[in-house]
């Protein structure tokens, strides 16, 4: 999980940071988060996810798509 001395104080995560740290590829990160299933924010063009969020999402307690 997001465990490291390195990721502990970070509060939100690019893309290719959560597929490093997980595995989960960037292509399936982007499609749970077209389907709704994965929150993002968006700073400009970038896209991140809160660390919360993605706990919550690991855990099963995330929102489906409206």
């Amino acid at each position: 999980m997001l465990e490291t001395t390195k990721t502990e104080n970070k509060i939100a995560f690019g893309l290719a940071e959560i597929s490093e740290l997980t595995s989960v590829s960037v292509g399936m990160l982007r499609k749970e988060i077209r389907n709704g299933r994965l929150p993002v924010k968006r700073c400009g063009r970038r896209v991140l996810i809160l660390k919360e969020d993605f706990m919550n999402y690991l855990n099963g307690e995330n929102n489906e798509a409206k």
